[in-house]
């Protein structure tokens, strides 16, 4: 197991064997290559492995899930292709753990709660869209949301996912009156200057069986107190809403 800061600067890692590699995503970078054509999770991890293990030709780096661009925190990885099968088998059998923290405009009508909803995702504009009942084309999306603590208009929530779909947190929030913090694609009134961190949800937990052991795994991270749009909120508020969901 390695443990330390990637080659990357920004890019720490939470654990690693001959299995998996976890990192802490920065916020602002895609997780795979898209058409923007900036350094992505994918091909920065690739080359940090090849460096530090002197590996010739390509390295193999599975994507097992993808965090939006503007997100941060606990990102896995697969470093086989025998692993990235096993996982994405956890992925679908919803053996994968994953939890959020999120900043929310208001707060919801009750403290904690899950919300059901369906989604169903447009392409073209990268936008998905809730209903209430089933409809055609549509996937069932389902979190658990807790409210840790709420300030001038803002809440910090904790969610956890028993679903994966595209900007579902994103989208079922604002779906109830309570969109992400400065993410003005789903209808919050406000933005922040840089639009590709500037929606404040954070990944704070993966739990995963290892593909080989079988061993229950959990990964966790926070974002800095001190980093901007987190910094209203105390580093204890922090804790209780990475650890809400534990168990």
């Amino acid at each position: 197991m390695t443990s330390g800061p990637a080659e990357h600067p920004g890019i720490p890692i939470l654990f690693e064997d001959n299995h998996l590699l976890v990192v802490v995503k920065p916020p602002g970078i895609p997780s795979q290559e898209d058409d923007s054509g900036d350094p992505d999770m994918l091909t920065l991890l690739k080359e940090d492995l090849k460096i530090r293990y002197n590996k010739p030709g390509n390295v193999f780096l599975g994507l097992v899930h993808r965090l939006d661009r503007p997100v941060g925190g606990a990102m896995l990885f697969a470093k086989t292709s025998k692993a990235a099968s096993r996982l994405s088998e956890a992925v679908r059998s919803r053996e994968f753990g994953k939890t959020y923290m999120a900043v929310v405009h208001g707060s919801p009508s009750s403290s904690s709660g899950t919300l059901r909803h369906w989604m169903r995702k447009d392409n073209k504009r990268n936008v998905s869209t809730t209903f209430d009942k089933p409809v055609a084309d549509a996937k069932e999306a389902v979190l658990d949301y807790a409210v840790i603590t709420s300030s001038s208009g803002l809440s910090l929530v904790a969610i956890k996912l028993h679903t994966g779909r595209s900007h579902q947190i994103r989208a079922q929030m604002a779906a109830i009156g309570c969109p992400l913090y400065g993410d003005a694609k789903y209808g919050a009134p406000s933005k922040r200057c840089d639009s590709h961190s500037s929606v404040l949800l954070w990944s704070t937990s993966v739990a995963v069986p290892h593909p080989v052991t079988k061993e229950r795994l959990i990964f966790r991270s926070v974002p800095d107190s001190k980093q901007t749009g987190w910094s209203q909120w105390s580093e204890q508020d922090l804790y209780r809403a990475s650890s809400r969901f534990d168990g």
